[in-house]
């Protein structure tokens, strides 16, 4: 890897960027999940190494990794690894109620001197080997300090470096620790996928083999099927964030100390000023948009393996899992719906006599630093005013399998009779809308006016073409010869993936720019596919 260089031409840049977003959107979809390594023991080491950056540069930075293969993956992926650096450090996840025991050898370069890892809101049990430090028991160089606690309530929390912070956590030394719950009355009402609309709907929605047309036949990528000891926390899919940045200044002075003090003989130490602070990269789990849309454990970014890539079903119950993990506020905005909270750092938001949440509904999940929360997202297209599935009683273009269905609502004004109809959690309100009386043309011919190619209002060929979801949805609602666009463009075909895409990203622009380039930094594509297509989450 070569080192970083700050005087990269800014047009030079732009062009490089601009490529890469062009080539991200215009390959098959990779999504994700909340991978880690699982315990309740692990072996971890802090060393150096280089991370990569759509603008084409090798940040020398530090973090942890495995110093021995770990117990185990979850949940099981393919290409999953745990290299002895990366950013952010490897997942941690365990089981409420487990002793837990992490052995960090520090392997940093002698001169960074001592490092640790803090788990806040865990009590320790007890401390071996390692020195007294400020703020925990410290690694030296070459040594090994062993932490032990117990993790005693479920929840997604951060883990970090208590040895000079300033420094280390800006260098890449910070992650993430995942507690399940165990409680197996709260698993049997979970498995239900919603238990409050349709119990096993959405499970039976994942899994239901008997509609083969639908190829729906989808594995279960949850770590667990809650988030905490409650039913009210169930859910249907999950993904992990973290959000932090970078300034590469601080970075190259550590990389060329680092150097001198390895050329020279006398007794050397970093001395590397921290402020002021001007960040340039601005990542979710160590990676800039468009990087984070690749697949996770992908090889093109070896000390990088997490992604940012959410895909769902309508109706299903997301959990997110974030947190941050820099030192700048990061207000990151989910487009198409608020964010439920569930808990702050490990604990549960309910009401007073604890009978319902009582966490707020996010505009913005803004993450201050070290603050770890846990929401819920779904989508069903309610308030859309048409109906995205494309029903039209008079489509000339009706078969055994795309039959306009009655919109029997439920008593929360969904449909959820039939788990294995497409059009599952449809809003019967919409059912049957037209989209408008005419979707394209100028006024004088009766539209309303004159549209452009709905891909250039679109980041790039993820979006379905369509006001529709589903590949045979344009069909249903016009007919093979109508003129509302076909779902499926250049990436995915129209017996594809047709889903609607919404850009998820922060708030802060300079955060959606890498290096100062847009578009870049902290944004990432959110997709709702139609229930035709089964969401693969194996890398």
């Amino acid at each position: 890897m070569r080192p970083m260089h700050m005087r990269f031409a800014l047009l030079k840049t732009r062009t490089l960027l601009a490529a890469l977003v062009a080539v991200a959107l215009q390959t098959v979809a990779a999504h994700a999940a909340a991978p880690g390594i699982t315990g309740p023991t692990f072996n971890l080491t802090a060393q150096p190494s280089y991370l990569t950056q759509p603008d084409g540069q090798s940040v020398y930075s530090w973090g942890y990794g495995c110093s021995s293969t770990p117990a185990g993956f979850a949940p099981a992926m393919t290409g999953q690894t745990c290299p002895t650096m990366q950013v952010p450090g490897p997942t941690l996840i365990v089981n409420e109620g487990d002793t837990v025991t992490v052995k960090l050898t520090n392997n940093l370069p002698p001169s960074a001197g001592n490092t640790s890892m803090l788990f806040p809101g865990f009590t320790m049990l007890q401390f071996s080997d390692g020195t007294p430090g400020l703020l925990t028991q410290e690694a030296a160089n070459g040594a090994t300090v062993t932490y032990s606690f117990v993790a005693s309530a479920p929840g997604t929390r951060s883990y970090y470096s208590g040895t000079q912070s300033d420094l280390q956590v800006e260098m890449g030394l910070y992650g993430a620790i995942i507690v399940l719950p165990t409680k197996a009355s709260t698993f049997a009402q979970c498995t239900a996928g919603l238990p409050l609309t349709n119990p096993g709907a959405n499970a039976i929605a994942k899994t239901n083999k008997s509609q083969a047309h639908l190829g729906l036949d989808e594995l279960d990528f949850r770590l667990a099927p809650a988030a905490y000891d409650s039913a009210k926390t169930c859910y249907d899919r999950e993904y992990l964030f973290q959000f932090s940045e970078i300034d590469p200044n601080i970075h190259l002075q550590a990389e060329s100390q680092v150097a001198a003090c390895s050329n020279s003989t006398a007794t050397c130490t970093l001395q590397v000023p921290t402020e002021p602070y001007h960040p340039a990269y601005f990542m979710i789990n160590g990676r800039s948009m468009p990087d984070d849309m690749d697949p996770n454990y992908a090889t093109q970014y070896p000390h990088q393996p997490y992604n940012g890539n959410p895909h769902m079903h309508p109706g299903e119950l997301v959990l997110l899992r974030i947190i941050g993990q820099g030192r700048w506020q990061h207000p990151f905005h989910e487009h198409a719906n608020h964010v439920r909270i569930l808990a702050r750092d490990g604990n549960l938001i309910l009401t007073q006599d604890g009978n319902a949440l009582a966490g707020p509904a996010l505009f913005t999940t803004t993450t201050t630093p070290g603050l770890a929360m846990d929401g819920i997202f779904y989508y069903t297209g309610r308030g859309l005013n048409w109906d995205m599935y494309g029903h039209n009683p008079a489509s000339p273009n009706k078969t055994a399998f795309n039959v306009d269905p009655p919109c029997v609502a439920d008593s929360n004004g969904y449909y959820t009779k039939d788990p294995t109809a497409v059009n599952y959690f449809e809003w019967c309100q919409d059912h049957e809308k037209p989209v408008q009386a005419y979707p394209f043309g100028d006024i004088t011919g009766g539209g309303p006016v004159t549209l452009p190619d709905p891909n250039l209002l679109t980041n790039g060929a993820w979006y379905g073409g369509s006001p529709y979801l589903g590949p045979s949805a344009t069909g249903r609602a016009v007919g093979q010869t109508g003129t509302t666009p076909p779902a499926g463009t250049v990436a995915n075909s129209p017996s594809g993936e047709a889903g609607f895409a919404f850009m998820w990203h922060s708030h802060n622009e300079r955060e959606i720019t890498t290096n100062n380039a847009f578009p870049g930094g902290m944004m990432m594509m959110m997709l709702v596919d139609s229930r035709e297509f089964v969401i693969d989450e194996t890398n």
